[in-house]
């Protein structure tokens, strides 16, 4: 199977997690700049002021990467390295800094895959109410346009969300992500502007690159009753509503899913004529990104949803570091879910992983369970598209390991191992057996990699 031709095997990353340089050549807050800075936000009271110092690193990163076989690398732009204030003045130095990134991923063969939002929208923007203003429709219009005039002549792949219902869910209903807001007040208009700009983001990549491949990602688990009650089965469908269809259906020109989260109607509020027709967009492709599945009961006491979500551990099965149960088949479930969308053309698997207990041994990282988490996943992906799912990609998280939003440097996901206080890097066994996975594809038939995968 030709990884050009056939199939994409790649890695993924995120500008705030990786880049640091905080506050170099011109570069504004991003809304986690100013969260992870005030005390009480994340774990330990870490920040991404250096995280992988990635700003500096880039060319060494990249022969690692090109060392281990990845030719295809997702990251994503920082809006407030290129835009300072969010909108007008354009910083010169953060353009060329994405020019030099994109130009030497060419150079080693590797092709790059831009997400143009991944959730660290300018400081300033936020103190004018963020994605709860209408206005953030014609900021971010105006940000992707800037994006596309200066690397649309490179960049063939584009991203424009990555997981709306995570970065609107936890950072303006949960309070637990940047910037930190609160209940339905928030989360509604914030969901409904991140929707339009979703779509707008991808016409403004057609408008500028008409042959590029346009997308946008959705984070989803597979949900599943913690009983067969009907009351259980009821709760775990309005947690599937919320999870996995709040964002794919209104793209799709099937509006909100208000039948089985009527909570949703209060979006009314928040309409203007005419936008019924700016939410859809006939995406080229879509990024799903799943780590694990979730098991709903009812909950009386769970405002709108009525629902709770039943952890791992009291399940009494050994949870991830970030508490999630490994569970394969989940990824193949929600291949098959939303490909089941007629609107929906392909999907890529834009992030799988996990994060495991790591140690450094005589300078080797033996991650023997992120090993096997990547090789069965890997298998269920292969097997969906075996029965015909059109997937034509999977992008490893992550490429090495990073600051984990509000879980700080705890959770390592990456491929590579990173000391964040010297900054060596040390490729894990798991970035190993991704190289030798990827160097096999050119050879192996397609009928027999969901076999091999697995031994």
């Amino acid at each position: 199977m030709s990884q050009s031709n056939d199939f994409y095997w790649g890695t993924s990353v995120a500008a705030y997690q990786i880049e640091g340089a905080w506050q170099e050549d011109g570069k504004g807050l991003s809304v986690w700049d100013a969260f992870s800075n005030k005390r009480g936000n994340t774990y330990l009271n870490q920040t991404a002021n250096i995280s992988c110092d990635f700003y500096h690193r880039y060319e060494a990163d990249l022969d690692i990467m090109q060392s281990l076989g990845i030719r295809h690398f997702r990251f994503s732009i920082a809006w407030s390295r290129i835009m300072p204030q969010g909108t007008g003045h354009v910083n010169q130095k953060g353009i060329d800094f994405y020019n030099r990134l994109i130009d030497s991923c060419i150079k080693r063969g590797i092709e790059p895959w831009v997400t143009l939002y991944h959730w660290d929208l300018p400081h300033v923007l936020e103190q004018k109410g963020g994605w709860t203003n209408r206005h953030v429709v014609d900021w971010f219009k105006d940000y992707s346009e800037i994006c596309l005039k200066h690397f649309g002549d490179r960049v063939k792949y584009w991203m424009v969300l990555n997981e709306p219902m995570v970065f609107t869910g936890a950072g303006y209903f949960l309070g637990i992500h940047a910037p930190g807001k609160r209940w339905l007040k928030n989360f509604i208009p914030a969901m409904h502007h991140a929707a339009l700009c979703q779509a707008e983001g991808a016409r403004i990549v057609k408008h500028y690159q008409p042959q590029a491949q346009v997308g946008t990602t959705f984070s989803c688990s597979y949900v599943t009753p913690f009983s067969n009650s009907p009351r259980d089965v009821q709760a775990a469908q309005r947690v599937d509503a919320l999870l996995n269809r709040l964002y794919i259906e209104p793209s799709l020109g099937m509006g909100y899913p208000v039948k089985d989260l009527p909570f949703l109607n209060r979006v009314e509020k928040y309409f203007r004529n005419g936008d019924e027709k700016l939410l859809p967009f006939e995406y080229d492709f879509i990024g799903i990104q799943n780590y694990t599945r979730e098991v709903a009961k009812y909950s009386w006491w769970m405002p709108f949803v009525n629902a709770d979500l039943v952890k791992a551990a009291n399940r009494g099965i050994e949870p991830t570091l970030m508490g999630w149960e490994v569970y394969p088949e989940c990824i193949y479930q929600m291949l098959h879910k939303f490909a089941s969308y007629p609107g929906v053309k392909k999907i890529f698997v834009t992030e799988n992983g996990a994060a495991f207990p790591d140690k450094v041994e005589n300078n080797r990282v033996h991650d023997t369970k992120r090993t096997q988490y990547l090789k069965d996943h890997i298998a269920q992906v292969l097997r969906a598209r075996e029965e015909g799912i059109r997937v034509d990609g999977y992008f490893v998280w992550t490429f090495m390991d990073n600051f984990e939003w509000a879980e700080g440097y705890r959770p390592r996901f990456g491929l590579v191992h990173i000391d964040f206080d010297t900054q060596q890097r040390i490729i894990k066994d798991s970035g190993y057996w991704y190289r030798d996975w990827i160097s096999q594809q050119t050879t192996i038939p397609n009928a027999s990699l969901v076999q091999t995968v697995q031994k």
